[in-house]
């Protein structure tokens, strides 16, 4: 497969993390508006308020991730129509701090590889969060009272 080619397969599945990301972002909201909702009703439960705040805190943390796959995905799909300035991308990475040295000059194969793995990252993060969603909602008080 010609390397253009793979720079844009691999920047079109990366920017799947997008989806990841929107679905992540509710998941995080409902867990701010669950974490109010304790603390508004008088039944306060530590388990819920802490896996509230663990959805949180989980949402943040994919976000960061989201973010860094997005911004690999812009770059993937410039470099894959110019990969003959390869050697500048990482120059400007570097003089804007954000890739050292000593990891210039890599192979775009290695590049992908760790594109891959953040996208991978950020969608473990979201399965625990959809993991808390269901503990959240089967540790909920009014459960018992359903149906």
């Amino acid at each position: 497969m010609p390397a253009d080619m793979e720079l844009q397969i691999v920047a079109s599945l990366l920017r799947r993390g997008r989806s990841l990301d929107q679905l992540s972002t509710g998941l995080t909201l409902l867990g701010v508006l669950f974490g109010l909702l304790q603390l508004l009703i008088s039944s306060i439960t530590l388990i819920c308020l802490l896996l509230s705040l663990w959805m949180i805190i989980l949402g943040l943390l994919q976000k960061y991730w989201a973010l860094r796959v997005g911004f690999d995905a812009d770059l993937f799909t410039l470099m894959a129509h110019q990969m003959e300035r390869t050697s500048e991308l990482d120059q400007t990475l570097q003089t804007l701090g954000l890739q050292s040295p000593n990891r210039a000059s890599r192979p775009w194969t290695e590049r992908r590889r760790g594109a891959l793995k953040l996208l991978r990252k950020q969608a473990y993060l979201l399965g625990a969060q959809v993991l808390l969603t269901l503990a959240v909602i089967l540790a909920s008080p009014w459960l018992p009272f359903a149906g």
